[in-house]
């Protein structure tokens, strides 16, 4: 994939930018408003992410069908088909024939070719810039998972067509499910109507243990060895902190409103996950995150068996303390988060709810804006990691490292280098 060439942007027309990625209402009428037409979705990536993403958009209307598979593999492709054939609370909503599942890189072309309406963009990262943008221009609605790239053409890709797919009409919803979950809304609008008073600091980890490998099989390449693993991989990922860190860093920058910090400065490595199994990503990672107005975001994430596992956010104020995972709030305002039964505040559900309750109402949710910048901030920590050095905000917007591959093609392909801070050098 070659990303869009993209002039020098500054973080104020990096804001602006991405602004246009709002929520906004549309001023095109839409074909499949106020229900009455079946809604077609085609699935791009039939992992487990893709499968779990496809049951919830077919639980989210009653006028919808999966009519079309896209992916890479074949076995994927058909493990994923097998389970939503299975669930019965779907199955009739699951309308794929075999002309309609799509084989190979190019599979995501045939389809978005199929008369699909609305798509699901659940393949390794790597490729999200190439089928946000070839969605778009499809025309078709869309929910991608994050992150929604590697690197920083990536995200300056996917700015352009989140700002392209408000013009046409079309809806844009990211897979950084916290923000639909119902009581973490409840809780960010406390924070920012001030229960915590000014923010003087934040803290999240994602701290975890090692996750799925395959091992290499004999009649693989190393592209297909590569893609097979794609977690362990750069080029395909991201690294760990921003495939899965993302998560936290995400609520961190909505507690910021989405302002962007200006550096971050980090430090990492590859102690314990070292086999040639787990590519050239790193097992830890910690930036420290700083804003122009002070506040510092102190960030750690970790990927080693054996250890403390810990996943936890919190806002730190002057007048008290968010616990966002426990949805509670310490300190002069004190408050807690009191679950309504009738509520099942599914966000992996939640989130398709509203995508398609959007697209009913020709109100096109858009999440391009933050979507965009959340990912750029994990990419920024990982090059902090990477390199050693500080990186500014403008830095990482602008940088020129395009991780995309010679060519996308099973057969020969080169096998990474780790990163070495102090030696790897900010492009």
């Amino acid at each position: 994939m070659t990303h869009p060439a993209s002039s020098g942007a500054s973080r104020r027309e990096f804001l602006a930018a991405a602004a246009a990625g709002a929520v906004a209402l549309s001023t095109t009428p839409l074909v499949h408003a106020n229900g009455t037409d079946t809604l077609r979705i085609g699935l791009i990536g039939c992992g487990g992410r893709g499968t779990g993403a496809a049951t919830q958009a077919l639980n989210a209307d009653p006028n919808v069908k999966l009519v079309a598979l896209g992916d890479v593999f074949e076995d994927h492709l058909q493990s994923s088909l097998d389970t939503l054939q299975k669930d019965a609370a779907i199955a009739a909503k699951v309308d794929v024939k075999p002309d309609h599942c799509f084989i190979g890189f190019d599979a995501y072309k045939q389809v978005l070719a199929s008369g699909v309406d609305v798509v699901i963009l659940t393949t390794p990262p790597h490729f999200r810039p190439l089928h946000i943008k070839a969605a778009v221009e499809a025309d078709k609605h869309i929910f991608c998972e994050k992150p929604v790239a590697v690197d920083a053409p990536g995200v300056r890709s996917v700015m352009d067509s989140c700002g392209e797919a408000k013009k046409r009409g079309k809806a844009v919803v990211s897979g950084l499910c916290f923000r639909y979950e119902h009581a973490k809304r409840e809780l960010m609008n406390r924070v920012h109507e001030g229960a915590v008073g000014d923010i003087l600091a934040l803290h999240c980890t994602y701290n975890t243990g090692f996750l799925w490998s395959h091992p290499r099989q004999d009649k693989w390449s190393e592209m297909e060895f590569q893609m097979r693993n794609w977690l362990y991989y750069t080029w395909l990922s991201g690294d760990h902190n921003v495939e899965q860190h993302i998560h936290s860093l995400d609520k961190m920058a909505w507690a910021m409103k989405d302002v962007p910090p200006m550096q971050a400065v980090g430090a990492g490595g590859r102690q314990v996950r070292t086999a040639p199994l787990f590519g050239n990503i790193f097992d830890h990672h910690s930036v420290v995150y700083q804003w122009a107005n002070g506040v510092k975001l102190f960030a750690s994430c970790r990927q080693q068996d054996g250890c403390a596992k810990e996943v936890d956010d919190f806002v730190i104020g002057t007048k008290g303390t968010a616990d966002v995972m426990k949805h509670k709030i310490t300190g002069e305002n004190a408050w807690a988060h009191k679950k309504d039964a009738n509520d099942k505040d599914d966000m992996y559900q939640n989130e398709h709810n509203e995508l398609f309750a959007s697209i009913r109402k020709s109100e096109p949710i858009n999440n391009g804006d933050y979507m965009t910048k959340s990912t750029l901030m994990a990419i920024m920590g990982r090059m902090a990691t990477y390199t050693g050095q500080v990186i500014k905000w403008e830095e990482a917007l602008n940088s020129k490292e395009d991780l995309t591959p010679a060519k996308y093609a099973f057969g020969e392909m080169p096998t990474p280098a780790v990163a070495m801070p102090g030696v790897t050098k900010f492009v």
